[in-house]
């Protein structure tokens, strides 16, 4: 396991526990046959945004599952800023969700598996916020064989 983390260092059994919550939300998109992407967002030790891959259901390249956690979570706390709060997702955010971050003033991002070809921090790493502390690489087999596994059998099946 490799981890990257900008600012303090990562508390891990936090990150582990969070991580499994967004798991979970990566496995509803697998079963609605959507990429198997999850995300969560914290605060104060709370999960106060869910969110998975909603692109095929929703007809929209923009339902990716951070979008959909950090939406609920603005809406939860009834303001468009997330400064105390962490995004958690399966997969290194995309430059959108990247951005969109950026916008929300999230606090901390925590990643499971690099995206080695659209991941933002492939692109451009300053795309967060200045103040957005970055840890990638928890539960990263999981999460990343999640995808992988997703992507062979769509391949199978053509």
């Amino acid at each position: 396991m490799r981890f990257i983390s900008f600012g303090d260092e990562p508390e891990i059994v936090p990150d582990i526990f969070f991580m499994k919550e967004a798991f979970k939300e990566a496995q509803l998109a697998l079963a609605e046959d959507e990429i198997p992407i999850g995300a969560v967002v914290v605060c104060n030790g709370q999960i106060i945004g869910r969110g998975h891959n909603l692109t095929e259901r929703l007809n929209d390249v923009s339902a990716h599952a951070e979008m959909q956690a950090l939406t609920a979570a603005a809406n939860y706390m009834g303001g468009k800023y997330l400064p105390e709060c962490t995004l958690y997702v399966t997969l290194e955010p995309c430059v959108m969700c990247a951005g969109a971050s950026y916008w929300f003033q999230v606090g901390r991002i925590v990643f499971g598996a690099y995206d080695t070809k659209l991941g933002f921090g492939r692109i451009n790493q300053k795309i967060t916020h200045p103040k957005t502390q970055i840890t990638g690489g928890i539960m990263e087999n999981e999460c990343g064989e999640l995808v992988r596994g997703f992507f062979k059998n769509k391949r199978l099946k053509s």
